[in-house]
């Protein structure tokens, strides 16, 4: 007899507590969240309850960092029936002063890195039921400033070379891409190489080979983010003509000649024609037929 009023005592509970749980309570956070490295990221979590619900008492509430929305996830920041457990460092809760009776657990990560980024479950229970969410974050860190270099140091004329582009700290891994002066792109003609520090922060290195007789005046290194978004840019000067105006010494000749004698031939010709202008006004048809003899005969 006895063992049956425990099971109807433990039914009883768990008929109460599928009672409690059936839409009383629900908490709400957003789905996606945004923090950036090194800086403060906010977690929102808010139990919202009926009307039916007057006074509703926090219980529990668990923060948990999961590696899949499925996982069971470790302990982040717990509090359980009037007692704070000890949180992980770096998480507390977003208000300060927050008690048992105050519906907003959202969650702070007071210096957020590059680990805080997946997903986190907040659960709550009350005396009027229970709720879970699960939301997610994702850490952003800007990269730094350019740094584009040639090696050699001095790019000459008809000797290949190369110019390297370096960018760091940003995440999630980023690219860089090059474009000449006209702003067609060179970046599928370089390497890029991208190593993770122990912070998780990406390291970005590309390389771009300059063949001899192809070299452009001016090549821009620019860094993208995750997302497609310019971050930084910076245009190195190789102080090479464009391939254009390359050449040959004697080609480079042929052309000053070239300037030289066709305007001389344009004046001379102009000339003539006005000299056969004045004789033919002043001698009449003859000395035009003889003017014109004379041509021909030249």
């Amino acid at each position: 007899m006895a063992s049956s009023g425990i099971i109807v005592f433990i039914f009883t509970v768990l008929c109460i507590c599928a009672v409690k749980s059936g839409g009383f309570v629900k908490v709400e956070s957003k789905a996606e969240n945004v923090g950036h490295y090194g800086q403060q990221s906010l977690l929102e979590c808010v139990v919202k309850t009926t009307e039916d619900v007057i006074d509703p008492t926090i219980h529990v509430v668990a923060w948990k960092k999961l590696t899949s929305p499925e996982d069971e996830g470790d302990l982040v920041l717990g509090f359980n029936r009037g007692k704070l457990d000890q949180p992980k460092r770096g998480y507390k809760f977003a208000d300060p002063l927050w008690d048992e009776k105050n519906m907003n657990v959202s969650l702070l990560i007071t210096n957020t890195a590059v680990a805080d980024d997946g997903y986190y479950s907040c659960m709550v229970i009350t005396d009027s039921g229970d709720d879970k969410a699960v939301t997610t974050l994702k850490v952003q860190a800007r990269y730094s400033i350019l740094t584009v270099y040639s090696i050699p140091e001095k790019i000459v004329p008809n000797k290949d070379s190369t110019l390297i582009c370096e960018s760091h700290g940003g995440y999630p891994r980023g690219t860089l891409r090059w474009f000449d002066e006209e702003n067609h792109e060179w970046t599928g003609s370089s390497e890029m190489e991208a190593t993770q520090s122990d912070d998780g922060l990406f390291q970005l290195t590309s390389r771009l080979s300059l063949l001899r007789g192809s070299t452009f005046p001016k090549y821009t290194c620019a860094v993208f983010n995750a997302s497609g978004g310019k971050e930084d840019e910076f245009t190195f000067e190789t102080n090479i003509p464009p391939p254009s105006l390359h050449g040959s010494e004697e080609d480079s000749n042929r052309v000053e000649i070239y300037k030289i004698v066709v305007p001389l031939v344009v004046i001379g010709s102009l000339m003539v024609g006005l000299l056969c202008v004045l004789l033919i006004y002043r001698w009449g048809s003859h000395c035009e037929y003889t003017l014109l003899v004379s041509y021909l005969m030249i």
